[in-house]
């Protein structure tokens, strides 16, 4: 199907159309009535593999579902955000042992490795129910926190762990990626509930990892790190295409923390955290974007060879959301000409006219890998949801177009 063509990105009236389409796709058939959210699809919205169920997605559906509601208003996405809380509570949620299955199956948990990548999520999700004003879970948010802090904060280091065992043994393994997440669920726990704590937490994570960390890589932000936060080189260098811990540099995580040191700016009046938003945007633009097909490929190495020339939908996504919200922070219209390049590449490769939602991953050369829509873990349109709510949260309330 030829996309409809669209002479302007940078408009409410689109993207609250598109994120409808978005929402359109997942709506009439995201709720499983035994508990949670079906997770895995296919192009068309065929699910596959009903009852496989990760973390990571169940709690970003939350997310999605609770801020569609602030955005639209609309009663049916806030119930469907409260049935993904409820399954969160009732069957992710391990009240003895205090912890959260990863995985579950067939309705019973599977894998009961605590990830504090899944935690950043949970924490995420309450913050969304409480933002959205769905359920009072101020008690909720901070438990989380809490567990967060017993488990994986390493205080000499201001840095979060991100693995333990289901018999409670750290792994060696450091990243920069759960620290991220943390950041962004930090911000948005203090969103929710002003208490100062999250805020303060949010900042020294975003510190550490942008400034200390990114001095010991030429200002860019690495990955993977030892016990003791020193850079791992060789990390999964073997597995490039690892979907949680991929080797190389990300241009998608340089722009993610463009975003959020932007949402740390608003509370946090430093010219520095605009400063590092702006370079780390434009190093990994100007490093990534593939000119002769279009878009952001996904990663590349110390000497800025690409060494994973697919594209994929969450780099788009985060990269257009940091593009626009730099342009309103600036008012530097080469971020706006960044934010329509990156939409107009997408439109036409990314989003499917047909069947809705986008596509998770393509080549180099923009051919899609599979028909699988969506899958647990992977893809449940998180990213190109919360990167159109970004962008219209920092968009002037008149704005039809510049």
């Amino acid at each position: 199907m030829t996309p409809q063509h669209i002479d302007n990105f940078y408009s409410r009236a689109f993207l609250l159309n598109h994120s409808e389409k978005i929402l359109d796709f997942y709506t009439p058939r995201v709720i499983d009535p035994q508990g949670g959210y079906f997770q895995n699809y296919f192009d068309d919205g065929e699910i596959f593999d009903p009852t496989y169920k990760q973390l990571v997605s169940s709690t970003r559906i939350i997310v999605n579902f609770a801020r569609a509601s602030q955005v639209f208003n609309k009663p049916n996405y806030a119930d469907i955000a409260l049935h993904g809380l409820d399954f969160l509570e009732q069957a992710h949620w391990h009240e003895e042992t205090q912890s959260y299955a990863w995985t579950i199956r067939n309705q019973q948990a599977e894998d009961m490795t605590q990830q504090a990548y899944g935690y950043a999520f949970v924490l995420l999700a309450y913050a969304a129910i409480q933002k959205a004003g769905l359920k009072e879970v101020t008690s909720n948010i901070d438990a989380v926190f809490q567990l967060l802090e017993r488990r994986f904060w390493q205080q000499d280091y201001g840095l979060y762990a991100d693995e333990l065992s289901v018999d409670d043994l750290l792994s060696d393994y450091r990243g920069q990626n759960a620290n991220m997440h943390i950041c962004e669920a930090m911000i948005s726990a203090y969103e929710a509930t002003n208490d100062e704590k999250y805020l303060n937490r949010a900042y020294l994570i975003a510190q550490n990892i942008t400034q200390r960390q990114a001095a010991l890589s030429d200002g860019l932000i690495w990955e993977h790190y030892t016990t003791h936060f020193d850079i791992d080189w060789e990390y999964n260098k073997h597995d490039p295409k690892n979907l949680y811990r991929p080797w190389g540099f990300q241009p998608g995580h340089q722009t993610e923390w463009s975003k959020l040191l932007l949402a740390l700016h608003q509370h946090i009046e430093e010219p520095k955290l605009l400063e590092r938003a702006k370079t780390l945007f434009e190093r990994a633009f100007s490093l990534s974007w593939d000119h002769q097909y279009g878009g952001l490929v996904y990663g590349f190495d110390s000497d800025g060879k690409w060494c994973d020339d697919d594209k994929y939908f969450w780099v788009q996504a985060e990269s257009f959301a940091a593009a626009a919200i730099l342009f309103s922070e600036t008012d530097n219209h080469e971020f706006l000409s960044a934010y329509q390049q990156l939409w107009q590449y997408s439109w036409t490769n990314m989003v499917d006219h047909k069947y809705g939602a986008w596509f998770r991953v393509l080549t180099r050369e923009n051919i899609a890998y599979s028909k699988e829509k969506s899958s647990a873990g992977a893809k449940c349109d998180y990213h190109t949801l919360g990167a159109c709510f970004d962008v219209l949260a920092h968009m002037p309330p008149t704005t039809e177009g510049l």
